[in-house]
């Protein structure tokens, strides 16, 4: 007895615990359920949705006429949500055939019959996310809108990722220059210099996760919309651009070099019309890519280029006289047993200093810096600092190089130094910087920054917009441009850019070659060379300047002259030819209206519009009839009424002389008359003759002329 109350009494006590412990559990599920409820759910939410951002539109590029240089296209992943909570059972029966026909109307990868399938398994199996299409077209997407259940917008159960892909529409062309932008990779040339301005603003939309590491949008009302990035207009002409690239293109195959630029400027701004980078791919000899921007990162020792820098601080500093005299004897000289050469013998051993410039003496210019300026070498080195040749230009794409002026004080100057600098070695300037500097001497001595970027447009309303950027307002003295421009024409018309050969119009400029020393040492890494040539034009009113550069060619020639010249003179020609700005006015220095027109008879409102628009003086009484001329001179007409129409309806053939053929085919025609014309122009000439009776029906003939 005492065994069954004891196992009685575990028994309650078991039974009394489980009863305590299920009350706890249901006490637990209150708790979470109606006083943490909002919390759990938040963390469950936590774990199956996440905000994530939604990419902007990236803003277009242009280039100086609206040619679109670089575009966002967008391109869409299409799902639905059968599902949804705005398509009740009625709407889906009632829609469904018209839906699958419609999309398989748009896209023909499935039948109708499939399409209806589909929807109706993610129907059935309360699928909320079904992938219809990827890689959907902006105006695809346009259409999808429109179709039945989907036209109810986001309570439509259409669904919907955009990815933008970054295109050049022009490929190649200014490639570098206008850079490059794709996700996870930071962007370069103007792309990456006006990142933030292109971008826009990212918008915000809830994801859902639906099967492993699969997300789905939600169609929520708070989702924030991107804001689409601002579009870039530049200062590059994409038809000078091709001419550029392509002509470019022929020297560098011509004389396989490894690569080269150029580079056209509008002198009075500095906008960079074009600019191209070619280099030679590693697999294919003829084949050329722009890989790299040398024309504003690839600091070089310039050459001769370099020696208008040397004559702009002689003549600066000394006044030098052009026409004193030179001793270049065979054609080379020693400082310091170091042998400098000239590239060719010169025409007498004593030359002036315009022949030195003319020919590119090494010989002669050296002499002349060394004369000059050895007692004091860091005078002429202040010089090229004044140029702006010591540092870089504050460019505003990315990746400008660093140059190089070797300053008096540096380790390795040497004895040789200041004869080696003036001929353009022993110091680094990009191609940017050189032009910069003879586009000064054609804008009389006015150093400007050379400008991409014109304007920033959102929507189309300009929010930013860049002027002109003066570096310095003048590098030299008037009196010294005068000489420089001498100089440069001179090499042009008798010197070493004399095969340049443009009958046209007249340029300034100067030939250069180089010597390059391959990995920094002349010895061990031997030599190429670089050809280039560098200028203006037209002389006599300096519009553009250009420079062009040939590295490493390969096949015979590597003289500017000859391989980097011919690129100048198709680009210039091309320029010349297609620009109005070179065209003079029609009407320059003549007054515009010498004489009144020989207006006879026509009507008056027409007459009054024409002397308002065009400031004719015309004496017209207040008539909404035909005038006719009773009195001109050579700036005044004076008109009187004729009684044309009121002659017609009397029967009374009126007289039309000066009347236009429209005037008169017009008013003869309303009044019965068949008319015929003989001739073009105005009325000379009528057969039935003024003031004669006619009747409804008769036939006249006008004579015109």
């Amino acid at each position: 007895m005492e065994n069954k109350k004891s196992i009685l009494s575990r028994t309650y006590l078991i039974y009394i615990g489980l009863c305590l412990f299920a009350l706890s559990i249901l006490y637990r599920i209150c708790v979470i359920q109606f006083v943490e409820g909002d919390k759990w759910k938040e963390k469950a939410e936590a774990f199956t949705t996440k905000v994530e951002d939604m990419e902007a539109v990236r803003g277009n590029i242009f280039d100086a006429n609206g040619a679109l240089l670089a575009t966002s296209l967008p391109y869409y992943e299409i799902a639905v949500d059968i599902n949804a909570p705005g398509i009740t059972e009625e709407v889906y029966k009632h829609n469904r055939d018209s839906l699958a026909y419609s999309l398989h109307k748009l896209f023909g990868d499935k039948s109708e019959r499939d399409y209806l399938k589909l929807l109706n398994k993610a129907r059935k199996q309360n699928d909320r996310y079904v992938v219809l299409r990827r890689n959907v077209s902006y105006k695809e997407l346009q259409s999808l809108k429109k179709f039945p259940i989907f036209r109810k917008g986001k309570k439509g159960g259409l669904v919907t990722l955009q990815t933008n892909r970054r295109e050049r529409p022009f490929q190649m062309l200014a490639g570098r220059t206008i850079g490059l932008a794709r996700p996870g990779i930071k962007p370069v040339g103007l792309e990456g210099a006006f990142d933030t301005v292109l971008m826009g603003i990212s918008g915000k939309r809830l994801m859902q996760k639906i099967a492993g590491d699969v997300w789905r949008p939600i169609n929520d009302e708070n989702e924030v919309e991107p804001k689409d990035g601002s579009d870039l207009y530049t200062t590059i002409d994409i038809n000078i651009q091709d001419v550029a690239e392509q002509a470019l293109l022929r020297s560098l195959i011509r004389n396989g070099a490894a690569f080269g630029c150029a580079i056209l400027m509008e002198v009075k701004t500095g906008e960079i019309k074009a600019i191209a980078n070619l280099t030679k791919s590693n697999n294919d000899t003829s084949t050329y890519n722009e890989s790299l921007n040398y024309a504003l990162g690839y600091p070089t020792e310039p050459g001769s280029t370099f020696k208008l820098a040397s004559f702009l601080s002689l003549i600066e500093e000394y006044n030098l006289d052009l026409n004193e005299k030179v001793l270049v004897g065979n054609g080379e000289c020693f400082y310091f047993n170091r042998r400098m050469p000239d590239s060719h013998a010169p025409e007498t051993p004593i030359i002036t200093a315009q022949r030195v410039f003319e020919t590119s003496s090494n010989v002669g210019t050296s002499k002349l810096v060394t004369k000059y300026f050895s007692k004091n070498p860091q005078t002429y080195i202040n010089y090229l600092n004044r140029f702006h040749l010591n540092r870089q230009l504050g460019l505003s794409i990315p990746g400008e190089g660093i140059p190089r002026i070797k300053q008096v004080k540096d380790k390795d100057w040497y004895g040789t130094s200041l004869p080696w600098i003036s001929i353009g070695y022993e110091s680094l300037v990009t191609p940017l910087q050189t032009l910069s500097l003879y586009n000064a001497i054609a804008n009389n001595g006015r150093l400007v920054k050379p400008k991409f970027v014109r304007e920033i447009r959102r929507n189309g309303i300009i929010i930013r917009k860049f002027d002109t950027e003066v570096l310095d307002e003048r590098i030299v003295k008037e009196s010294t441009v005068i000489k420089a421009k001498r100089l440069m024409e001179g090499v042009v018309e008798n010197g070493s850019g004399k095969g340049l050969n443009i009958t046209a119009f007249k340029v300034g400029g100067k030939t250069g070659t180089a010597q390059i020393a391959k990995n920094g040492d002349y010895k061990k890494g031997g030599t190429t060379y670089q050809g280039s040539f560098v200028g203006y034009f037209p002389a006599d009113k300096p519009l553009y300047s250009c420079i062009v550069i040939i590295n490493s060619p390969t096949k015979g020639n590597y003289y500017g002259g000859l391989i980097a010249a011919p690129v100048f003179k198709e680009i210039a020609e091309k320029v010349y030819s297609s620009s109005v700005d070179f065209l003079e006015p029609v009407n320059n220095k003549n007054i515009f209206l010498s004489k009144s027109p020989g207006v006879i008879t026509g009507r008056a409102d027409e007459l009054n519009q024409i002397s308002s628009l065009y400031q004719i003086p015309m004496n017209i009484e207040n008539t909404d009839s035909y005038v006719r001329i009773s009195r001109r001179d050579s700036l005044k007409i004076n008109m009187v009424p004729v009684q044309i129409e009121k002659q017609l309806k009397k029967g009374i053939m009126p007289d039309l002389f000066g009347m236009s053929a429209k005037d008169a085919l017009f008013i003869l025609e309303n009044n019965g008359v068949n008319v015929k014309l003989l001739g073009i122009g105005s009325v000379k000439k009528q057969s039935i003759e003024a003031g004669q009776k006619f009747n409804r029906g008769n036939k006249i003939v006008l004579t015109l002329s």
